[in-house]
């Protein structure tokens, strides 16, 4: 069976009028998402808040302030798990994500990435045709407008398994 064509987003919150607008994305795709979700991680080291945010800024920063109070792990691989089953872990984590050096949500299977924020400035989604439509539909249930590039995003179907490369 082929796998799911996948469609490209790019999300970072300098595309938004309001980086409110990013956030509310990103909470509506944990929502509509959740059976398909596993993990929700991000680096805590760091953290910064954005500039464009301009509401929930000292929420978010009594957060921040929150996670570095928290002691560090003993691996080299710094990494915050949120529960997406929790609906204030869910809000946390789509403020901090765009505050982190790396944020990223994926399956349940923790083979594919869905969402990812990389150094606080690129955003990327990576959906499955399925998963895309039934996002589309809840934006717009909410009466808000979908990104016309994301409307107008191709989605691709991934190569096989052998032409991906690195297998030598």
């Amino acid at each position: 069976m082929p796998e799911e064509a996948v469609t490209t987003l790019r999300a970072e919150l300098d595309r938004f009028e309001r980086a409110e607008e990013g956030f509310a994305l990103l909470e509506v795709f944990l929502d509509v998402g959740r059976s398909r979700l596993g993990a929700a991680v991000l680096d805590p080291a760091g953290l910064l808040l954005p500039d464009g945010m301009t509401e929930d800024r000292a929420v978010v920063q009594g957060l921040i302030e929150d996670l570095e109070r928290e002691p560090a792990g003993k691996s080299r691989v710094v990494e915050r798990d949120f529960d997406l089953e929790d609906a204030q872990a869910r809000w946390d984590y789509v403020r901090l994500a765009y505050s982190s050096r790396q944020a990223t949500v994926w399956s349940t299977r923790r083979r594919t990435t869905y969402f990812e924020v990389h150094e606080r400035v690129r955003a990327t989604y990576w959906l499955p045709d399925s998963l895309k439509a039934e996002y589309f539909e809840a934006i717009e249930a909410r009466g808000w407008a979908v990104p016309d590039d994301w409307l107008t995003a191709v989605a691709k179907r991934p190569k096989p398994w052998w032409k991906r490369g690195g297998f030598r």
